[in-house]
């Protein structure tokens, strides 16, 4: 058996896992440099908060309309070069990007970023399962851990490259993209030398593993509290995503060079937590990473539009990051394990429905910004997380798993 099948059957392949997790965070990187231009757009292009919100759902509806549609194509016929193909479109909307001397040529570009964004997910999300070893929580964070280090450092790099010298500076970011491409075609060979242990694993006991012993009926319950609990966490992520620079320069007169700096250390706060809280998940059971994570942070989301000084609000936004994060990896794992066999797809919806509620949250509140103020938006917002209390309603799919093999002995 050759070594990269040997991985596949037992160990974890961390070699792919870490070539998965740069893709990611070369592909998140530049969804977040759009958020990151959002106070340059504003002044270039006169902007209100409604337009900026625009944007936003522009780019979340092309990358979150298309990914269950092509996590359940590639389900069926698995696609080991969509990934480079993807991050081509991505970087045919940098390039559009860096040109857009128009309003609507910039929503043309963001929404071409986004269907590349929307090709990648799913089937990175199925390798990352692929190459786990059976470690479905640490290689899923592992994963994911690289989006958010990308959606940290994209802030970071606009503040360098972009705020400071030009929007036409965006072009140099295509570079970086062809750098992704050459990382993705290594990983898509893995995956084509790869597929027939998929399909094979589909067959055999990997999958009776996972089963839980659940109803129908009890598995779309279940799929409809996750979804409940995306709904909440990423309404309260797109406050932060699209306003968060706005909310600081208004309330302490951070200048707009300086905004993104405070966004890479939320960004970062959100990487770390990602990273812990999928191997926390494996230990303990990710029902108690879900609850804690998205009821946990409450206290700290109700707190924030209330502190009166700049120190204190990037403590709380730090320990916001670091809490509300962990969840998303216990999520989409918990929700793979209750439909074993539609990795893609589970994992295209997830990610599509996180997204789309992400773009139609931040049209609606940049409307809600314009006609009140970014205060409010984030008073409203603050209470979201509270949602988090439906998550008791979680089966634990650790007793039923036993329950599942005792019966089945």
């Amino acid at each position: 058996m050759s070594k990269t099948k040997e991985q596949y059957a037992g160990a974890t392949a961390f070699a792919i896992l870490g070539a998965l997790s740069l893709s990611h965070a070369f592909n998140d990187t530049f969804q977040s440099l759009i958020l990151a231009l959002y106070p340059l757009l504003k002044e270039t292009f006169g902007l209100h908060y409604m337009q900026i919100g625009l944007i936003t759902l522009t780019f979340q509806f092309s990358s979150s309309v298309f990914q269950p549609i092509v996590g359940w194509f590639t389900d069926k016929r698995p696609q080991p070069y969509s990934l480079p193909l993807g991050m081509t479109s991505t970087m045919i909307g940098l390039y559009l990007l860096s040109q857009a001397d128009r309003y609507w040529l910039v929503l043309v570009a963001v929404a071409i970023i986004g269907f590349g964004s929307s090709i990648f997910h799913p089937e990175a999300s199925r390798l990352a399962y692929m190459a786990s070893g059976g470690r479905f929580g640490l290689a899923q964070s592992l994963f994911q851990v690289g989006g958010n280090f990308g959606s940290s450092l994209g802030p970071l790099l606009a503040a360098l490259v972009v705020v400071k010298y030009g929007q036409k500076n965006v072009v140099w970011f295509c570079l970086i993209a062809l750098l992704s491409i050459v990382v993705m075609f290594y990983i898509s060979g893995w995956y084509k030398r790869n597929m027939h242990l998929l399909l094979q694993r589909k067959k055999g006991r990997g999958e009776k593993q996972t089963r839980h012993g659940l109803s129908p009926g009890r598995v779309k319950f279940a799929l409809a509290i996750l979804l409940t609990l995306i709904f909440s966490k990423y309404v309260y992520l797109a406050s932060m995503s699209s306003y968060y620079m706005f909310f600081i320069i208004e309330r302490f007169g951070v200048s707009d060079h300086d905004a993104p700096y405070y966004m890479f250390v939320y960004q970062f706060a959100v990487a770390a937590g990602t990273l812990i809280g999928g191997p926390i998940g494996d230990r303990i059971g990710r029902k108690y990473v879900i609850w804690f994570s998205i009821l946990g942070v409450a206290p700290f989301t109700l707190l924030l539009p209330h502190v009166e000084t700049l120190t204190s609000t990037v403590i709380l936004t730090i320990l916001i990051g670091v809490i509300l994060a962990s969840a998303f990896s216990a999520i989409l794992i918990y929700a793979q394990e209750l439909m074993p066999g539609k990795v893609g797809m589970i994992a295209g919806l997830f990610f599509g429905f996180a997204f789309g509620i992400a773009g139609i949250a931040s049209a609606v509140l940049g409307v809600l910004a314009d006609h009140y103020d970014i205060f409010y938006v984030y008073y409203l917002c603050s209470f979201m997380p509270l949602f988090g209390i439906v998550a008791v309603f979680l089966p634990d799919l650790k007793e039923k798993t036993r329950h599942w093999k005792k019966s089945s002995r």
